[in-house]
């Protein structure tokens, strides 16, 4: 059993193996959650012959211990409590809010980053697949999952290389398929199932997007 990636791409590549059922679709839409979600949705693209794009989604950071998240937002504003957290840290609605302030401020300015003046992609009646690079707590991952639902694709797949035990059985309902490389019940970071787990930047991002609109012209 595999228990660590070299990196991200290599993740990609190994993820699109259980997703190949959906090559050649046009109906089909790879959505990366950047930054670290776009590399490894890029081989996924790749293989499937589909187009990809990102879906921006910010996680809602504890104050003084901005890893552990209190929640998310996504685009099409959406926004998911952690309330475990939020209750166990007697964390304050004025903190709260003010970290939502800041990564909504963040959400835009990625948006225009990566997109410009290109319109986001239609998602009503399209089968979404959902990528990041792993998945701890959930949180991003539920938001994104919800602003996408909102949006009325036909169906919405949830796609990564490696997931927490617990994490994976609060998605599940959450979304039409799940598919994860490695379950772990010791997950203690994203960045622990990597050899190779340098941040991503916007500009490797951008660089991502433009040379996928090569997979669909």
């Amino acid at each position: 059993m595999r228990t660590k990636f070299r990196d991200r791409t290599e993740a990609g590549q190994l993820l699109a193996g259980p997703l190949r059922r959906f090559a050649g679709r046009d109906d089909v839409l790879v959505l990366g959650l950047p930054r670290g979600g776009v590399p490894v949705a890029y081989p996924v693209a790749e293989a499937l012959r589909a187009p990809l794009d990102v879906f921006v989604v910010r996680k809602l950071g504890v104050p003084m211990h901005r890893e552990l998240a209190m929640g998310a937002i996504a685009t099409g504003g959406v926004l998911v409590r952690n309330e475990e957290v939020l209750r166990e840290l007697r964390i304050s609605q004025a903190d709260f809010d003010g970290v939502v302030a800041d990564e909504a401020a963040e959400l835009r300015r990625r948006e225009q980053a990566y997109r410009g003046h290109n319109a986001a992609p239609e998602l009503r009646g399209r089968v979404v697949i959902l990528v990041d690079d792993g998945i701890a707590t959930g949180c991003t991952m539920l938001a994104a999952i919800e602003a996408v639902k909102r949006q009325q694709p036909a169906a919405v797949i949830v796609a990564v290389p490696a997931a927490a035990e617990q994490t994976c059985a609060r998605l599940k309902p959450q979304s039409a398929e799940l598919v994860v490389l490695i379950v772990a019940e010791d997950f203690q970071a994203v960045g622990q199932w990597y050899e190779d787990f340098s941040q991503t930047t916007d500009a490797e991002v951008a660089c991502l997007l433009q040379q996928a609109r090569s997979f669909c012209p």
